[in-house]
């Protein structure tokens, strides 16, 4: 017995967003197979004319009266050749006209024209940004990751295979599988600095983080896990940081219930705009003037600038409230507070 397919249909009447999808892409690719059957028959009635006998230009304006049916007198004395060739045109031109016609009115009516023209114009802007950020999956964690990016002043582009999860997008964005490379290089991968892989699973983010790793091997890559064994598994597939929110979560009720001023300073030196201290992480680089010198002696350069709380070495290991006769060397990370023109100061000094 043959399965019959089924057009799933809602309640209200309308049509799921999934199949209006697919009724876009069915009918742009039908729309695409039609223009170029109707190019055909346009190119094939106008050499069949001339091969008559009939000159090049009266040979299209005969092709183009024949297949719209406007029904002009024939532009000279039609023979048995003549005839017979302008009855076949007319059967097989008008239908394809006819065809192409209502394609392009349903194409128009559904959106799809404008959609399609939208998407170029956005995928035009993904291709001149450089040094964004990808946040593959618009759920809520990467809706919420994504908008304090932006926030952040990063331009970021969202890859989701949902549409119904782009529809109110403010970001440049993807439909597709963010597991795709060719999704991938059209969200500007090989350009990109960063990229978040927070999908519905694991499985999916760790094909996401495969994928991303092998194409930009300088891409720093986080990864979402939803559970503690993943973790290990992001890491060996090229995930430089791995984020699970569940315990994350966790850790957070119980800052709160033990020390909930200290989790409100950290949240609002992290995240409110409007306050007048940040804390930062700077990298100082190679050749830079804190390269090699003393945490003492930066302090004193700094003079009232950004309060040094930290510093990071290359081996992940951290100094907290670092002292004066500690050397500060290339690739460690300062971990400061300060207002926005200090720790742009301080920027400034660790770089070469």
């Amino acid at each position: 017995m043959v399965p019959t397919e089924h057009r799933t249909v809602r309640q209200d009447g309308a049509v799921p967003l999934l199949q209006r999808r697919r009724f876009k892409v069915d009918i742009g690719r039908q729309l695409a197979i039609t223009l170029l059957a109707l190019g055909a028959v346009l190119t094939i009635g106008t050499v069949g004319y001339v091969l008559l006998g009939i000159s090049w230009l009266d040979a299209a304006y005969a092709t183009v009266f024949t297949v719209t049916t406007v029904g002009f007198k024939e532009i000279s004395d039609f023979g048995t050749a003549e005839k017979l060739f302008t009855m076949g045109l007319m059967l097989v031109g008008t239908g394809t006209v006819l065809y192409t016609l209502t394609l392009l009115v349903a194409a128009l009516v559904e959106g799809h024209v404008g959609s399609l023209m939208g998407r170029r114009r956005m995928q035009r802007e993904i291709d001149a940004l450089s040094g964004h950020i990808i946040v593959c999956g618009y759920g809520r964690v990467g809706k919420a990751t994504a908008h304090e990016l932006a926030k952040s002043g990063n331009a970021v582009v969202i890859v989701d295979v949902a549409e119904d999860r782009l529809i109110d997008c403010e970001y440049p964005n993807l439909i597709g599988n963010a597991s795709s490379d060719h999704v991938l290089r059209s969200a500007g991968i090989t350009r990109a600095s960063t990229l978040v892989a927070s999908l519905d699973n694991d499985a999916d983010s760790l094909y996401v983080t495969l994928s991303a790793r092998a194409l930009n091997s300088d891409l720093v890559i986080i990864a979402r896990s939803r559970t503690d064994d993943a973790e290990k598994k992001f890491t060996r597939a090229g995930a430089d940081r791995v984020v699970n929110p569940q315990r994350i979560g966790g850790d957070r009720i119980a800052a709160f219930a033990l020390q909930p001023h200290v989790v409100d300073f950290l949240d609002v030196a992290m995240h409110d705009a409007d306050i007048e201290f940040r804390l930062e992480d700077v990298e100082v680089t190679a050749g830079s003037s804190l390269a090699g010198s003393t945490v003492g002696a930066t302090r004193q350069q700094e003079g009232g600038g950004a309060l040094l709380l930290a510093l990071r070495d290359s081996g992940g290991q951290f100094v907290t409230n670092p002292p004066s006769d500690q050397v500060i060397n290339p690739g460690d990370v300062m971990i400061a507070i300060g207002t926005d023109p200090q720790l742009a100061e301080l920027r400034a000094s660790a770089k070469a």
